[in-house]
């Protein structure tokens, strides 16, 4: 039994309550597209403004984007991200033009995978040869879910799949353009 949990046994039968903090995952999902990083930078969409609609086992399992609120122009700026059941305000945090656009979650009022919050992203864009673009979309979250070496790679999978699909769709914008 590890310490956490050996504490978290002996406060409960000592009838104290504890809280169990679970360390943040991270996602990150990567994908080329045959544009500069200048032309993908101008393109790049947020996943909440896709007008595709999502496949059917993401429908099932997540939350599904219906539009946003506002713009985020600097970093400070704040959007309000809509889906069919709520909503979460995302901060900028870090903007390096053509290279990387990172945020916080300032506000959930969503349920995500049974309980997940959401804590904060990036989109991280790397020039490659060829004149081509590597993007890497990155999402930080936390998980009461337990056992976590169960939970953990299903939740992987899932923002894998999330990512694949938003990736995708980006990509057959900005490469249509």
């Amino acid at each position: 039994m590890g310490p956490q949990k050996m504490k978290a046994t002996v406060a409960k039968e000592l009838g104290e309550s504890t809280v169990v903090v679970t360390p943040p995952s991270t996602v990150v999902t990567r994908n080329s597209f045959a544009a500069s990083p200048r032309q993908v930078w101008q393109g790049l969409v947020f996943y909440e403004e896709v007008r595709e609609r999502p496949p059917l086992h993401l429908r099932l399992l997540l939350p599904v984007p219906i539009g946003i609120e506002g713009r985020i122009a600097k970093v400070g700026g704040e959007v309000k991200c809509l889906y069919e059941g709520g909503h979460l305000v995302k901060r900028v945090t870090r903007i390096e033009q053509s290279e990387l656009y990172e945020f916080e979650v300032a506000e959930q009022a969503l349920s995500v995978g049974g309980g997940m919050r959401v804590s904060g992203g990036r989109y991280a864009l790397r020039e490659l040869a060829n004149g081509q673009t590597e993007v890497a979309v990155e999402t930080h979250y936390i998980s009461k879910r337990w056992p976590r070496w169960f939970w953990k790679p299903l939740e992987g999978l899932i923002c894998h799949s999330f990512h694949r699909y938003l990736l995708s769709s980006m990509r057959r914008t900005i490469e249509s353009q």
